[in-house]
């Protein structure tokens, strides 16, 4: 059974950073590319990053390219999200994602 559980979410005031992690388990996490999706209130979901499964390649959606850096540790199973210069648009729940599969997210709050 595939298990994606993120962590690292918070409050934090504009223009600071926070380091989001996604312990994951129940498949071969080396083998599989992931990404990290996320949904801001009264809003679908957007996809934010994702990178493959040696961390080799990576690809990030506009509005975040430059401030996030999505990377992987094979050997610790986890995905990570580094996030600086945060914006209050930045406020949402963040999910790692293997393809249809997404942990219970974790809240990331940017506000003054």
């Amino acid at each position: 059974e595939v298990q994606l559980v993120e962590s690292g979410g918070g409050l934090v005031q504009p223009g600071g950073s926070l380091r989001l992690s996604c312990a994951a388990s129940g498949f071969t996490f080396s083998s599989t590319g992931m990404s990290w999706v996320r949904q801001a209130p009264g809003k679908g979901l957007e996809w934010v990053s994702s990178i493959n499964s040696d961390g080799g390649y990576t690809t990030y959606t506009d509005s975040v390219k430059g401030r996030f850096t999505i990377s992987r540790d094979n050997a610790k199973n986890t995905l990570y999200l580094q996030m600086n210069s945060l914006k209050p648009e930045d406020t949402a729940v963040y999910y790692c994602r293997k393809g249809s599969a997404r942990g219970q997210g974790t809240q990331v709050t940017v506000s003054s």
